[in-house]
């Protein structure tokens, strides 16, 4: 698809194609589809990330939670949607071992306990090892530090994902 074919699309077609570029969160789409068009990806995405940004904090807190935890439960369980799925693959978190994953069982729940929402990481570019690494140095982090790292890997999630769909972003 290109950003032409994407510009003309009536909104529910609209929503089919990008309801999920941030994760369990079509509302996002929804508000970006009445600023068409869209110059291209980059230009969709900077749209789609001042949505995020202006939402208020109950919304983007919403958002964040709507993300599944990082070789968790869901994800063995194959209960993930089709993105993540692929994404936690592509870093080899389908194939950790039973200490593996009890590593990041920790990690994941202590990291909900301080900051109320999951961890959060495009994985893109990450192997297991990178990743555990990013999850204890964050674990460091303030409230605010967390939330503001956070949203900006909710973007650059998205902005893979665009990439993924359209070719740039």
């Amino acid at each position: 698809m290109n950003i032409d074919e994407l510009n003309s699309l009536d909104e529910e077609g609209f929503l089919r194609v990008l309801g999920g570029i941030f994760e369990d969160s079509p509302w996002v789409a929804t508000q970006a589809s009445g600023l068409r068009p869209f110059a291209d990806a980059e230009d969709l995405h900077a749209h789609m990330v001042r949505i995020v940004d202006r939402a208020g904090a109950d919304r983007q807190l919403t958002l964040l939670r709507a993300h599944p935890d990082l070789a968790g439960k869901a994800a063995r369980a194959g209960e993930l949607t089709v993105h993540s799925t692929a994404e936690q693959a592509g870093a080899g978190l389908d194939r950790l071992t039973d200490t593996e994953y009890e590593r990041f069982h920790a990690l994941n729940a202590a990291y909900v306990e301080k900051f109320g929402f999951p961890f959060i990481l495009a994985v893109k570019g990450h192997d297991k090892t990178s990743i555990l690494a990013a999850f204890e140095a964050r674990l460091a982090n303030s409230a605010e530090q967390e939330r503001e790292t956070a949203l900006a890997q909710v973007a650059r999630i998205a902005a893979f994902r665009l990439h993924d769909l359209l070719g740039s972003a």
